[in-house]
């Protein structure tokens, strides 16, 4: 059914410019290659995790150096060890995530609520996770679809114009889940004939210690796809960046200060840009921009720019369906400037510049 849906979902892999970007995506598909996940698990920490969590961090250091010798190994060609330690790396990630949940800095907003006494921070969520929704989704990028995708609810960022406002502004929306019953989900979209597990929301980064652990009790060898904001903390990316073999980070906003007025977050461009990177020097990312009406200056061309020189092998979905809803729609003088959907011309001017700055875009979508 989803073939007849999105037939282009079959022609994208005949690009090769798609299978060289997304090449040890296309490989976990076709079984050559192993997810990460799978790899974390067989790479041993032989020591306690009753450590204070500086001390956790520098065993990460030390495992981490020893993951990225395994999977070297193992894309090369060499046997898995297929080995199940007492304590594995990806035990480690999830000790140190529900740690940090004591005095949350998942994302940038580094609020400190210690969410497992049910304090609230930013986000509003306690401990518990919340899945709103779950389902195989066609209208994904083409290389992506189907895609096992995961709304969470809640979200660490204040968008206006938020398009699933419903979700990321309230903490209860859905269904609370445990570790556990997230890898059951996952694993039921997995038997339907999904290509990944996508966690979005809302976004995932308040829920990173769930979906951390609940890869413990995952076992299939599927693409673990990371579909977010990107407003991370430098923290939850080093737990991310070991596990997540494909990204689809959005990149908004050009100017911090329109990141600030229209999402209500700071120092975005240093944030995302490094977090972008992150990504980028550890996996495979196709990135998401959102034109946005009388935005093409200030954000949309100096993202573009960056990308370019930064990321020079990653794919881009340039986006044309933003809409005023949320807060835009109520007619405020404040949000004036996007009170209205994009325009051809707008769209043009991006889609040239990406052009002439040689990014892959067209494919995507």
């Amino acid at each position: 059914m989803w073939d007849r849906l999105r037939p282009q979902a079959r022609g994208v892999w005949e690009n090769p410019e798609v299978l060289s970007r997304l090449s040890r995506y296309r490989d976990i598909i076709d079984k050559k290659r192993w997810a990460k996940y799978i790899l974390a698990k067989e790479v041993p920490c032989e020591k306690s995790l009753d450590q204070p969590l500086n001390d956790l961090w520098s065993l990460h250091e030390e495992a981490s150096k020893n993951f990225w010798d395994y999977l070297e190994s193992v894309d090369s060609g060499e046997e898995r060890e297929d080995q199940s330690p007492s304590t594995s790396f990806l035990d480690l990630k999830s000790e140190i995530a529900n740690r940090i949940l004591q005095s949350c800095h998942f994302c940038e907003r580094r609020c400190g609520a210690d969410r497992t006494k049910d304090e609230l921070g930013w986000c509003k969520l306690t401990s518990e996770s919340r899945v709103s929704s779950a389902f195989l989704h066609t209208g994904e990028e083409a290389p992506l679809v189907p895609s096992g995708t995961i709304f969470f609810a809640s979200c660490c960022f204040g968008c206006v114009f938020c398009q699933n406002y419903d979700i990321s502004t309230n903490p209860n929306s859905g269904d609370v889940v445990n570790p556990k019953e997230l890898a059951g989900i996952a694993e039921g979209l997995v038997r339907r004939g999904a290509l990944n597990i996508n966690y979005v929301g809302g976004d995932p980064i308040p829920n990173t210690h769930t979906i951390v652990s609940s890869l413990k009790h995952q076992t299939a060898n599927i693409t673990q796809l990371w579909n977010s904001n990107l407003y991370c903390s430098l923290e939850t990316m080093k737990l991310l960046t070991e596990i997540f073999d494909v990204w689809l980070p959005d990149f908004k906003y050009g100017d911090d200060e329109c990141a600030k007025r229209l999402s209500g977050v700071t120092n975005y461009f240093e944030v995302v840009s490094r977090n972008h990177l992150m990504a980028y020097k550890s996996g495979e990312v196709i990135i998401r921009h959102l034109v946005m009406p009388n935005h093409i200056e200030c954000c949309s061309i100096p993202i573009l720019e960056w990308v370019a020189e930064n990321m020079p092998n990653c794919m881009v979905n340039i986006m044309g369906q933003y809409r005023p809803t949320h807060k835009v729609r109520r007619g405020s003088d404040r949000f004036k400037d996007i009170q209205r959907s994009v325009n051809n011309t707008e769209m043009q001017r991006v889609q040239t510049k990406a052009d002439e700055l040689d990014i892959l875009w067209r494919p995507v979508s």
